[in-house]
């Protein structure tokens, strides 16, 4: 077992983490591309992005294998402390279901909040991955 500092963790992205070129600008490797979604939650930009717990919903993203330093730096070392990780099944394409790391926020964005320029920007990306697109 690897139990070293550079050992590898599944992580789910639902925001605009999930592309490749926004991860290797904050110096994260985007490593094992795996297109998947969390049944029983839904996805909610306000301010910021979370997913929300939603029985009849699904949130679509994509599982990077990260490192815990690269886990901080995409959340603690840049500002964004209001998220937690916690842990998650997500199901990929091919319908196996894998255990990751998913970064969410304790306090979900009020009912008045929204983020139209995050919005589209995450629509933008979700086409780009070829994702189910979400309503605001």
């Amino acid at each position: 077992m690897d139990n070293s500092k550079d050992r590898l963790h599944k992580v789910f992205f639902y925001g605009l983490y999930m592309d490749e070129e926004i991860l290797k600008s904050k110096g994260v490797e985007a490593r094992e591309k795996i297109i998947a979604c969390a049944k029983g939650y839904k996805l909610r930009v306000g301010k910021m992005a979370t997913l929300l717990r939603d029985e009849s919903s699904k949130a679509y993203g994509i599982v990077y294998s990260l490192t815990y330093e690269e886990i901080d730096k995409l959340y603690k070392n840049a500002g964004l402390t209001e998220y937690v990780v916690e842990s998650l099944i997500v199901e990929t394409e091919d319908k196996k279901e894998i255990a990751t790391l998913c970064c969410i926020l304790l306090e979900p964005p009020k009912e008045d909040e929204n983020n139209e320029k995050y919005f589209n920007s995450l629509v933008e990306c979700m086409k780009k991955y070829k994702l189910p697109i979400p309503s605001l």
